[in-house]
């Protein structure tokens, strides 16, 4: 059973990582992120929104290892943390930032319990 969820989990993340590949511009709308006179912007979206979160959901399926799962998990965490951080520094939109926050933490719990 662990092993169908993290699959499932897995293409979830891949899944979320495609829009910021594939859809940088959309991603940065739905993040509330406005554009500027350059496209770095557009390239950082593509990288870490991205491909890091492609990457990372082919490679724990590839590598099938409970580690490579809970790697993910950590990289979720950081993204978690950093949710937290803007909220007490920055004061984002609260329901935005529970929303992704709250996917953010939910795969990371998962990710983590069923992996370590």
């Amino acid at each position: 059973m662990i092993d169908v969820v993290n699959v499932i989990a897995a293409f979830l993340t891949i899944g979320f990582g495609l829009f910021g590949l594939l859809a940088p511009r959309y991603t940065a709308s739905a993040l509330d992120l406005a554009p500027t006179d350059s496209t770095m912007g557009l390239s950082e979206m593509r990288a870490s929104v991205g491909g890091l979160f492609v990457v990372a959901g082919g490679a724990a399926i590839w590598l099938g290892q409970p580690l490579g799962y809970a790697m993910i998990g950590f990289a979720f965490t950081g993204a978690a943390l950093g949710r937290i951080l803007s909220l007490i520094f920055d004061k984002p939109p609260i329901a935005k930032v529970l929303v992704f926050g709250g996917i953010e933490v939910a795969l990371a719990v998962w990710f983590l319990w069923a992996n370590l």
